[in-house]
């Protein structure tokens, strides 16, 4: 990146740029000459697995520079002590039976500006800004729009990157002391008001601080040119100001927040391996927050929450974008390559019981390719690891398969370390969290505040094309994986490429509580009764059982008898008590699930039970329509409901909501239930067709959408699983 620096302050960039245009033949780049693959389609195109096998070739390389698991802090337990206002401590739950808990919607993954790639990115918005922001205030987007939400949030929790917690914002802002080292320098004033602009220059700085900082700062303290004690002051007042603000913004039963952040550990081959660390209360935390330079393994993670646990600390981490961690997410080996066992399965399950499935880089319940005969498996797909452009293996990467292999694993009488519960959020790096199409600004601040930027409308013009060449440039000469933008060319037209295009706008963390605080939220999360959702308000209740009667959906007191009488999501399901006798057959299990639309969004098209299962042969899965809008009858040998004729009009995104439903509910009884056989079930429910946000973004635009990303989408939620356990 020196060298990059060099040639543009001589002006010698840009005559190579023109150069190569001269001499381009405006072919696509190569993983578009096989055609025009969807993000869902990727994985089979061959031009982007030779890019893959390329950018493999360069990690492999990079990795001996030992950065990525450089080891910088030694493992720190000591608390914070009498920091926490008396006012602040949480009255005692008022006593509600269950039947009275509510949704609450909230977000469990926010960055602000003291996350190094937010900062780099020009977010200026702090903890205090992102709470204000989740209470229905507007706040400001540094492309120099204003961001609001239309209804409030229920709770939120700032997650900023742990590793080097605000540093690089120390090291720009030349007021600080630690604006005074040698490293500090080459960031002084990165965001000041004369630097925000997004011309090609500026973005290449801000995308060269992103990717250089890391690697930078690990040399210096590793060769004591950086002094490690200035570096861990910076972090732990960057995080005792962190849990400040959470108590400064926390009104229990009105809003909720929870001191937090993000443990971002990552194999060599840049195998995503990121944690949010959620806190049940702010008394006595950490110093410091447990980062990838204390330990990269996860397994070191768990075990430092262990011990702050011993000491009365409680928390929980929770995984997310397992879709981009190349099958290490859910790897069926520990950390040096044992097969797993009830140690590892128990300690995983405890520490991690939850894991979100959608955001904005993707959705991780499943892919086409795992779940074949899943019709809607192909929604919002982002097929790379995290920060590249490379491929993301397939197994071990995502959810259900997650869910199977743990049925394996408690079939042979191990624990099963993949009994989770889902949820979703946004990973905003604005501070907002983003989830309405309609408005998405994806997650890069200044970098993203444009439909060009974000790839869904071309770059034209002279200044299209030299933006196209300068990055196929920059991308030869600085020979990197991450932090070179990808432009590619469709039809003869200039759009920006990578990942940033597959991005999603979700998701949410749903959870069922008696009242808006701390700890009634932070049980829900224990017992895994929470939902995802992909960005809408959707509600869903899950409850399995062996004596639901008939009469459950219609009774007044059918959700009291729901928990009385069975399990909710997250919960595990036991044979009846009483065994069938003679020739009875056995009892099977009944289900029952109730959704309800978002107002504010599109209506309900159908209501599914997705079952997974094991048997002699290994582990299988099925997806089971059981309500249908407008009241159609299920198939009874395909399993689908019919088409109820839900249709978006592109030219302005409008929709025939007449077509859906408000609720839909069933009480549906396993067929195919085998008594001896481990199973998990978990219920999703799907809206009709709504525009993309791409799509949103071409039509005001008044340009085509991008014929290499969907037009539409079918936004839902799923439940948490409920497993059942013969023995």
């Amino acid at each position: 990146m020196k060298a990059l620096h060099r040639l543009c302050q001589s002006g010698a960039l840009m005559v190579a740029i023109l150069a190569i245009a001269a001499c381009d033949d405006t072919q696509s780049e190569t993983a578009l000459k096989q055609g025009l693959p969807l993000p869902s389609e990727v994985h089979e195109n061959e031009g982007v697995i030779a890019e893959t096998a390329e950018i493999d070739a360069l990690l492999a390389e990079q990795s001996g520079t030992g950065w990525w698991d450089a080891q910088l802090f030694d493992v720190d337990t000591a608390r914070l002590a009498g920091e926490t206002t008396l006012a602040l401590q949480e009255t005692p739950i008022r006593a509600a039976p269950p039947k009275e808990r509510k949704a609450y919607f909230g977000d469990l993954h926010v960055h602000t500006t003291y996350s190094f790639d937010a900062y780099a990115f020009a977010t200026l918005a702090t903890p205090g800004d992102a709470y204000r922001f989740a209470k229905g205030e507007a706040i400001a987007n540094p492309a120099g729009f204003e961001m609001q939400l239309a209804r409030p949030l229920d709770f939120y929790a700032v997650t900023d990157h742990g590793m080097f917690l605000g540093l690089v914002k120390a090291a720009a802002d030349t007021t600080t002391d630690f604006s005074k080292t040698e490293f500090a320098e080459p960031f002084h004033n990165l965001n000041s008001a004369d630097n925000s602009g997004t011309g090609f220059f500026s973005v290449l700085k801000r995308l060269s601080t992103f990717s250089s900082f890391l690697p930078q700062a690990v040399s210096q303290i590793k060769t004591g040119a950086l002094d490690q004690n200035e570096v861990l002051t910076v972090v732990r007042d960057t995080w005792r100001e962190t849990i400040a603000a959470a108590d400064r913004f926390y009104e229990p039963g009105q809003f909720t927040t929870f001191a937090a952040y993000e443990y971002t550990a990552s194999t060599a081959d840049m195998g995503n391996l990121h944690r949010n660390v959620i806190f049940q209360g702010t008394d006595g935390l950490p110093r410091e927050p447990f980062s990838r330079f204390h330990s990269v393994n996860p397994e070191d993670l768990w075990q430092w929450m262990d011990d702050l646990r011993a000491q009365g600390v409680e928390s929980l981490a929770i995984p997310h974008n397992s879709n981009g961690s190349n099958g290490q997410m859910f790897k069926l080996q520990d950390w040096a390559g044992n097969p797993l066992d009830d140690d590892y399965a128990r300690q995983r399950i405890r520490n991690e019981p939850l894991v979100e499935i959608t955001q904005i880089k993707g959705t991780s319940e499943t892919h086409p390719t795992l779940s074949s005969r899943d019709e809607w498996a192909d929604f919002e797909i982002m097929p790379y690891r995290i920060a590249t452009s490379a491929l993301s293996q397939l197994e071990g990467s995502y959810a259900r398969g997650a869910l199977l292999d743990g049925l394996q694993f408690k079939q042979r009488g191990v624990t099963n370390p993949y009994q989770f519960g889902f949820i979703g959020s946004s990973d905003t790096h604005s501070a907002a969290s983003q989830n309405n199409e309609a408005n998405f600004a994806s997650k890069l601040a200044l970098l993203s505040g444009t439909p060009a930027q974000r790839g869904s409308v071309p770059r034209t013009g002279l200044a299209g094309e030299l933006n196209y060449q300068g990055m196929r440039l920059v991308s030869k000469l600085v020979g990197s994986a991450t932090g070179v933008p990808v432009r590619v060319k469709i039809n003869g037209d200039v759009y920006n490429g990578g990942a940033g295009p597959t991005y999603g706008a979700s998701g949410l963390a749903a959870a069922w509580a008696e009242e808006n605080t701390r700890g009634s939220l932070y049980r829900a999360f224990r017992r895994k009764e929470v939902f995802a959702t992909s960005g809408p308000r959707l509600q869903i209740r899950f409850f399995g059982g062996f004596e639901f009667e008939a009469d459950l959906l219609t009774a007044p007191d059918g959700v009291e008898r729901a928990y009385a009488q069975g399990v909710t999501m997250g919960g595990v399901l036991s044979p009846p008590s009483t065994a069938p006798q003679g020739g009875q057959k056995a009892l099977a299990p009944s289900f029952l699930v109730m959704a309800s639309a978002d107002v504010d969004s599109a209506p309900l098209q159908r209501l599914q039970i997705i079952k997974g299962w094991v048997d002699v042969s290994g582990t299988h899965e099925a997806v089971i329509d059981v309500a249908c809008a407008g009241g159609a009858s299920v198939n009874v040998d395909t399993q689908r409901c019919p088409d109820n004729g839900g249709a978006v009009d592109i030219s302005d995104c409008s929709i025939n909501a007449e077509t859906g439903a408000a609720h839909l509910s069933a009480l549906w009884r396993d067929p195919a239930f085998i008594p001896d056989q481990h199973a998990f079930y978990y219920a999703r429910v799907i809206e009709n067709p709504t525009c993309r946000w791409s799509t949103w973004d071409a039509t005001r635009a008044g340009v085509a959408p991008r014929p290499d990303l969907p037009a539409t989408i079918q936004e839902r939620a799923w439940s948490s699983p409920i497993h059942y356990q013969p023995d």
